[in-house]
């Protein structure tokens, strides 16, 4: 079935943070929306790449190399095997994800903030 998403609405049916939720899926890719507030934990991931697109707000993705900041419209791509660490800068930010479906949203590390299946939209 083919359906559209606005990504707005999308965003305002939920309201929990650090916690993606599955838009769409493009072959053995997923498109996930997440909330961000505060900051993350530092993680990596063996297998997988992550792109994040900032929709609303500003974050920062911490990296061992020099933090990069990302304002909305803006994205970064976060290599395999890249430790990270993603944080919403002056309040809550709204992030598209683009990552294979295999990837658990916390890397190499189990927190509280581990998701292993999200939930749809």
């Amino acid at each position: 079935m083919i359906r559209k998403v606005n990504l707005a609405d999308a965003f305002a049916s939920f309201s929990d943070h650090w916690s993606p939720k599955v838009a769409g899926d493009i072959n053995d890719t997923q498109v996930k929306l997440v909330k961000f507030d505060g900051k993350f934990d530092w993680h990596h991931h063996e297998q997988e790449d992550e792109l994040f697109l900032v929709v609303r707000g500003r974050m920062r993705m911490g990296l061992h190399t020099g933090d990069i900041d990302v304002g909305e419209g803006e994205f970064i791509i976060v290599p395999k095997g890249v430790e990270h660490c993603p944080e919403a800068l002056g309040g809550e930010c709204h992030v598209l994800l683009l990552e294979p479906k295999s990837i658990l949203n916390t890397g190499n590390v189990i927190t509280e903030k581990t998701v292993r299946n999200p939930d749809r939209l």
